[in-house]
């Protein structure tokens, strides 16, 4: 029998299975095969931190196949994600097969590989390892972190905070950083201040503008000009002078390459560069590792992307040498190989940068195997990893001094030119948050100019000039700017908070818990927010204090390293943590009310330009504003309730022109399509911005008809898109590919509760960072295996061939038969019941499904919902209706003298570790 090999994704274990060849059976587990499951008790700190494990349906059919595939093997490698979730995914798949008694007899190994290719399977095969126990160790430190914070702090919000939603070891210290930031700039005020500039002529005619440095023999500091009657004093000294070269100093510096990508320096360059956020980035990165197509044969392109690691391997290094000295020559290659250190805090080494596979798959031939996103991040992380083994660039700067005859007078010019490009010939980091905002057209800022196009004319000291127009100009400070995805990772990783696999959940988690949201870019925090944060900050400093949370980070790098004892380190935190807890039992939500509203006060009631008072109640006229907390969150309220009943809700989602765009006043023009040469128009409707073709017309009967339109999903900014996505929107659905197990088209589209793919009749909804309009055949085959989870196909039914299926709904699992459906017995699992036992509970104990979009017999159609995630909650048979009512639950009939069976769940597997 075949060794076996698990894998964490059915791609992987496809391409990794054509390297091994019949020796080996590969398989997957689909990621983590089980985990705590969530509700309070899962984590004990009375039992010294022993916990309860919890595999759903998915992980254990995938652990089951994995078991069947044992029989008769020697030997089980576990080859999930080279870090510490992976090494934590093997360590469950091999204690739950343990439980099952199918590792008698076997030898378990545990192998790693950075990339995946043919040599570095077969290198991994034949240097196998145990499992690293102080890795698994950490990880079950920091998931035991994460659930005692979540589920000890999240009930204290929800009692003490209605409205809240949760709070997280790690989020919760980020979010503190966007809300700090947004209160920074509210306190902002901006100081004028006035710089002046003269244009000069060389003796030879050549132009160059020089900046007022020394006025009246004095060093001019940034508002030593504060006002325009200075200014123009100023400007006046420089009017009434003659002017020549007091001093010139020249010399040739070096800009060296930047080390290759690690996780959060490929989330920034991405975000700056190419406008892709984390989720995005890093799902197109794990498609770029797990392979892609090309002439017949699957090919990883880059190393594993979740490292913080600057190092490359040796072979790589010595393999983009050669591609550097033969494309570009040798004056492009340094002597020696260039060796780099992380500068992170917290850092660790164990993983390569993020590389291509092999230099030779230049981004312009692997390009047309790429969809585009693929395509520019593989461009932009190949670029980066040969530039860091080219030459530095050389660069020759100026300093010009220009002085009156007094010297009392002094103006300054600089300069620069590259003498020698070096790596800049193949990669470029010069380019900023601020320059990228402006390209993006966010207001108030602006590109800085390019240093290396600004060149001085030839000049020699004591060299008369020829002084032409001076101008003053009014400048005024600027606020610190938003944290945008690629600032954010950064500040965090300066930090030392949380690690590179980390940033893009945490980010999106702020976002679906509507805490913050991201405008042009940026970062904004909600009220719920800024709420949040300021009762945290007030009752529980120290737990989101990013110090505090720095040095927990640096105890749990002391635990994979084997340094310290996990349950010791818990011992500690928990200590003292639930110290924290039961000191707020007494806390009235009077006091949370008055903290909160001295703190938030200035945010909510900002100061008037006219000196009234901002907290004056406009209904009564004698009352107070302030916060009030109701049942269903903050509100701003009168203190003279109940004889005055005014409130004002906190802003809410779409207030303060969050996703307005300008689409208040009308349809925004993109362009025209080229098939039809309709217009194609961006619009704001009561379910949200959308694209439409044209203005509609009549059909042949003189009907009016419909334009065709398509939604935008939530990802999409409205103000960034173009013509040709437009067109994609409404173009959908779009076919993918063909299953390899049907034959039938995959399909991708938006539905009702968004963007999904479907096979048949088997659909899926598209998780965050997936898009819709440029999905791959990888991505689609996992999710596909998600959706195939909850549903199994049992067979036809003997009476009239329809087929009976099983699958997993929202109570549990159920047996349905067209529309006749029956939840299944206690203890039945969707594996393990057959068709004969199907159909004969459908027969005893089936119920007829209600129509979709229409009232039962007794009450009214409930609106559908309007999150996609109610989509997941069971597989819809048929596509989703646009924007149909549901049909509602009849009324309660009145209780009967026999209660009802409860609605069973399926059993769940538990074990304890």
């Amino acid at each position: 029998m075949p060794d076996v090999v698990v894998v964490e994704s059915p791609a992987k274990a496809k391409t990794i299975n054509k390297y091994l060849g019949r020796d080996f059976t590969v398989l997957a587990s689909f990621g983590h095969v089980r985990d705590l499951p969530p509700k309070d008790g899962s984590v004990r700190p009375e039992e010294d931190f022993a916990m309860d494990w919890e595999s759903e349906d998915r992980g254990e059919r995938q652990v089951n196949e994995i078991a069947r595939a044992l029989k008769g093997a020697r030997r089980l490698f576990l080859a999930t994600d080279p870090d510490r979730e992976g090494e934590a995914i093997s360590w469950h798949v091999r204690e739950m097969l343990a439980r099952k008694g199918a590792l008698k007899g076997l030898e378990v190994r545990r192998i790693t590989f950075n990339e995946i290719t043919k040599r570095a399977i077969q290198q991994a095969i034949a240097h196998p390892r145990d499992l690293d126990a102080p890795l698994i160790d950490a990880y079950m430190a920091r998931r035991a972190l994460d659930y005692l914070v979540g589920f000890t702090l999240s009930p204290v919000l929800w009692r003490k905070l209605p409205g809240s939603r949760s709070a997280g070891r790690v989020q919760s210290v980020a979010l503190r950083l966007i809300c700090e930031r947004e209160a920074e700039i509210e306190a902002f005020k901006a100081r004028e201040y006035w710089t002046v500039e003269g244009r000069f002529q060389t003796p030879q005619g050549a132009p160059f503008t020089a900046r007022l440095t020394h006025l009246n023999g004095k060093k001019l500091d940034q508002f030593d000009l504060p006002n325009e009657a200075a200014a123009m004093r100023a400007k006046a000294a420089v009017e009434a002078g003659e002017f020549s070269v007091l001093s010139l100093e020249k010399r040739r510096v070096k800009r060296h390459p930047p080390p290759p990508f690690t996780t959060s320096t490929l989330q920034m360059e991405a975000s700056r560069k190419l406008g892709m956020g984390a989720q995005v980035t890093m799902r197109t990165a794990q498609q770029l590792y797990e392979g892609v197509e090309i002439g017949g044969e699957t090919v990883g392109l880059i190393t594993y992307m979740r490292t913080d690691g600057v190092q490359m391997a040796r072979e790589a290094i010595a393999a983009i040498r050669d591609h550097v000295q033969g494309e570009f020559g040798r004056d492009y290659l340094p002597g020696a190989p260039r060796e780099y250190q992380s500068k992170a805090k917290n850092a660790q080494e164990a993983h390569e940068a993020i590389r291509p596979t092999d230099v030779r798959n230049t981004p312009e031939r692997v390009a047309r195997y790429l969809d585009e996103r693929q395509r520019r991040l593989y461009e932009l992380i190949w670029k980066r990893a040969v530039a860091s083994q080219m030459q530095s660039a050389e660069l020759d700067q100026t300093t010009v001094e220009i002085a009156d005859q007094s010297k009392q007078t002094i103006l300054r010019a600089t300069g620069s030119v590259i003498a020698f490009d070096g790596f800049l010939k193949l990669y470029r980091e010069d380019e900023d948050d601020r320059a990228a905002d402006a390209r993006a057209g966010i207001t108030g800022v602006a590109p800085s100019e390019d240093e290396e196009s600004r060149t001085l004319p030839p000049m020699r000291e004591r060299d008369p000039l020829k002084r032409g127009e001076v101008t003053a100009s009014q400048h005024f400070t600027q606020p610190p700017p938003r944290y945008s995805e690629a600032s954010l990772v950064k500040k965090l990783e300066e930090l030392g908070i949380g690690r590179p696999s980390t940033y893009a959940s945490i980010l999106q988690t702020l976002q679906d818990r509507d805490y913050v949201k991201l405008e042009k870019r940026r970062f904004i925090p909600e009220d719920r927010g800024r709420l949040v944060t300021s009762f945290l900050v007030k009752f529980f400093e120290r737990y989101v204090d990013t110090g505090f949370t720095a040095a927990l980070e640096e105890q749990l790098d002391e635990i994979s390293d084997g340094k310290v004892d996990w349950r010791a380190v818990m011992r500690q935190f928990w200590e003292a943590f639930k110290r924290a807890v039961d000191a707020t039992k007494d806390l009235k939500i009077s006091d949370v009310i008055d903290a909160l509203d001295e703190e938030l006060g200035p945010h909510f009631f900002p100061e008037r330009g006219d000196g009234t008072d901002p907290r004056a109640c406009p209904a009564c006229g004698n009352g107070r504003l302030g916060l009030r907390l109701g049942r269903t969150g903050a509100f701003i309220g009168c203190s003279n309730y109940p004889d005055c009943r005014y409130t004002r809700p906190l802003i809410a989602p779409g207030a303060e022109g969050e996703g307005t765009t300008g689409l208040t006043e009308g349809p925004r023009e993109l362009g025209r399509d080229p098939a039809t040469g309709e217009m194609v128009t961006v619009r704001r409707g009561p379910y949200g911005v959308y694209v439409q073709l044209g203005e509609g017309g009549t059909d042949d009967r003189g009907k009016p008809t419909k334009p065709r339109r398509a939604s935008l999903t939530r990802d999409m900014d409205p103000d960034t898109l173009d013509l040709e996505r437009a067109l994609k929107l409404l173009s959908l659905p779009r076919i993918i590919g063909r299953d390899p197990e049907s034959g039938e088209e995959i399909q991708a589209g938006l539905g009702r509760f968004g963007p999904y793919i479907k096979v048949g009749s088997v659909f899926q909804s598209l998780e965050p960072g997936d898009d819709v309009l440029s999905l791959g055949m990888n991505r689609a085959m996992e999710l596909l295996a998600k959706a195939r989870a909850k549903v199994r196909v049992l067979g036809p039914h003997p009476k009239d061939g329809v087929t009976v299926e099983v699958k997993k709904g929202r109570f549990g699992p159920y047996a349905q038969h067209g529309k006749m459906v029956a939840n299944l017995p206690r203890n039945a699992t969707m594996e393990e019941i057959t068709l004969e036992e199907a159909v004969t509970l459908l027969a005893e104990k089936g119920k007829e499904l209600a129509p979709k979009g229409k009232a039962g017999a007794k009450g009214k159609a409930k609106p559908a919902p309007k999150r996609a995630a109610a989509a997941a909650e069971a597989i819809p048979t048929a596509p989703p209706a646009p924007r149909k009512a549901a049909a509602a639950k009849p009324k309660a009939k009145p209780a009967a003298k026999k209660a009802a069976p409860a609605v069973k769940k399926p059993a769940v597997k538990k074990s304890k570790g």
